[in-house]
C-alpha cells in the first residue's frame, strides 16, 4: 500500500515533527529510524547506515562553515555595512523594490556568476537593520531568496541550469527517450513562469503587510562601531579576496578552497588580524555550525532512505495506479517527486532516479517527450522548497537568522513550500496536459 511505503511515512513523520518545532537534526533522525525499521533493518544497521551516509555532503558542511567564515570576516571589515548602506540610499523606503533586487541577486548566484548560497550570509546579515527599519516581513524575503536559489537552475541553461538540465536529458535517453540538452528548457520555461507568480504572490500579497522585529545585535556585525563613508584599502583589498575567491571556484569547483584563499588574502593584506582569526572562526561555527550539522545529517539520512529500496518500490507502485488517464499519472508522478526529493535531498540527485520509471510511464501514456521533461523537472524540483534540509531553504534560513528572529520551519520553509511547490505542481500538469 502507497501509504505504509518507507519513504511516505518516514518523509510524512520528518515534516510531521518539523511542523511540532523539533529541532531539524532530531527530526531526521527520528525520519531515518522510521524508514529503517518500516523497511525491516535493524535499527543498529539503520543508525550505522544513517553515520556512515553522512560524509556524502562533507564538502557541502565544510562550505557552509568556511563561507561563513568568510562572511564574518568581511562583516568585520566594515565592507558589508558600508554596502547595505548604499543599498538603503538606492531603496529608501521601496520595501517592494528592494525584495526584487535580492530575488534578482539570487538569481545571478545561479547561472551568471554560480556561487549558490555564498552570497547570502555576507548579503543578507547587514541588511537586518534595514528590514526592521522597513519592518519588511522575512517570510518575504525567504521565498525571494529561495525563487532565486531555484527558478533559474530550472528555467535557464546556464551554471546550474546547465548541469540539472543536462542530467535530466542524459537520463531520458538512457530510458528511451531521446532528448538533447540543449531542448530541455522548451519545456521546463513553464515552471519558472509558475514561480515568478509565486514569487509576487509572496512579495505583494502574502506578505505585504508590516511585521515588527526587534533591534537586536548581528552575528558578526558587533565590532563593526561606525560604517566609513567611502571605500578604505581594507574594503579594497577585501573585494580582491572576493573576486579571487570566485575565481578559484570556477576553475577548481571548490567553495571551500576558495574561501579559505580569500581568508588567506584578507589575513596576508591587513584586512583582518591574525589574532582575530579564532573569533572569525567561531562566529562562523555560530551562523553556520548548526547548518552545516543538518546538511552531514541529512546526507546521512538520504543514505537510509536509498538503503530501504522503498524509493523504486514507491515509483513503481504508481504504475499500478494510474490505469491510462493521463491527468491522475501526472499528478501522481509530481507527488512521488516531492516525497523522493524531500527524502533523499537534492534535485539534482532525485532526476535518475525517477526518470527510470517514469520515462516508460510516459510513453505508455502518451506523452510527448516535451511534456515528458515538464514532468520529470517539476517532479525533480518539487521538495527543494520547503524541505527542512535543502540548501534553497537552508540558505536564506543562514542569513536571516542572524539575529536570532527568523525560524527556519515557519518562517522560510512553510512559506517556500506553500508559494512554490504547490504553483509547480498546477504549472505542470497544465503544461504536460495541454502546452506540451
Amino acid at each position: 500500500m502507497l501509504l505504509l511505503n518507507p519513504v511516505v511515512l518516514s518523509v510524512s513523520t520528518m515534516i510531521v515533527l518539523c511542523l511540532l518545532n523539533l529541532n531539524v537534526i532530531l527530526a531526521l533522525i527520528i525520519a531515518a529510524l522510521v524508514a529503517g525499521l518500516t523497511a525491516g533493518i535493524p535499527i543498529g544497521e539503520t543508525m550505522s547506515v544513517l553515520i556512515g551516509g553522512m560524509g556524502g555532503n562533507s564538502e557541502t558542511a565544510l562550505s557552509y562553515v568556511l563561507l561563513g567564515a568568510l562572511a564574518v570576516a568581511i562583516s568585520k571589515t566594515g565592507l558589508a555595512s558600508l554596502l547595505s548602506v548604499k543599498l538603503t540610499k538606492v531603496v529608501k523606503d521601496k520595501k517592494h523594490m528592494l525584495l526584487l533586487i535580492i530575488a534578482g541577486v539570487a538569481c545571478l548566484s545561479q547561472n551568471l556568476i554560480p556561487v549558490h548560497i555564498a552570497f547570502i550570509p555576507i548579503l543578507i546579515p547587514p541588511l537586518l537593520g534595514l528590514f526592521n527599519k522597513l519592518k519588511q516581513d522575512r517570510r518575504a524575503v525567504a521565498c525571494a531568496l529561495t525563487f532565486g536559489l531555484k527558478a533559474p537552475y530550472i528555467a535557464l541553461p546556464a551554471g546550474f541550469g546547465l548541469i540539472f538540465h543536462g542530467i535530466i536529458a542524459r537520463e531520458m535517453t538512457a530510458n528511451g527517450i531521446t532528448m538533447a540538452g540543449g531542448d530541455i528548457w522548451h519545456s521546463s520555461w513553464i515552471l519558472g513562469a509558475g514561480m515568478v507568480i509565486g514569487l509576487l504572490v509572496a512579495i505583494f500579497i502574502s506578505y505585504n503587510k508590516d511585521r515588527d522585529y526587534e533591534d537586536r545585535p548581528v552575528a558578526g556585525l558587533e565590532d563593526v562601531k561606525e560604517i566609513p563613508e567611502h571605500m578604505t584599502t581594507s574594503h579594497w583589498m577585501t573585494l580582491v579576496a572576493v573576486v579571487v575567491a570566485f575565481v578559484i571556484q570556477l576553475k577548481t569547483s571548490s567553495l571551500p578552497l576558495g574561501a579559505v584563499a580569500a581568508l588567506g588574502i584578507m589575513v596576508a593584506t591587513g584586512a583582518i588580524k591574525w589574532k582575530s582569526l579564532d573569533e572569525v572562526m567561531s562566529g562562523s561555527l555560530g551562523i553556520m555550525g548548526m547548518i552545516a550539522i543538518i546538511m552531514l545529517v541529512a546526507a546521512g539520512y538520504g543514505s537510509v532512505i536509498r538503503e530501504t529500496k522503498a524509493v523504486d518500490l514507491l515509483v513503481e507502485s504508481v504504475v499500478g495506479m494510474v490505469g491510462g488517464s493521463k491527468a491522475y499519472g501526472a499528478l501522481l508522478m509530481l507527488t512521488v517527486g516531492l516525497l523522493v526529493t524531500m527524502g533523499i535531498g537534492t534535485s539534482f540527485g532525485t532526476i535518475p532516479v525517477i526518470a527510470a520509471i517514469y520515462c516508460p510511464l510516459a510513453i505508455k501514456l502518451g506523452f510527448s517527450p516535451a511534456a515528458t521533461v515538464c514532468l520529470i523537472a517539476a517532479a525533480a524540483a518539487l521538495g527543494d522548497a520547503g524541505s527542512p534540509a535543502s540548501d534553497s531553504t537552508l540558505g536564506p534560513t543562514s542569513g536571516l537568522n542572524a539575529d536570532g528572529q527568523h525560524d527556519h520551519i515557519w518562517d522560510t520553509c512553510v512559506p517556500t513550500f506553500l508559494h512554490y511547490n504547490i504553483i509547480l505542481i498546477i504549472f505542470a500538469m497544465i503544461g504536460s496536459l495541454f502546452i506540451f
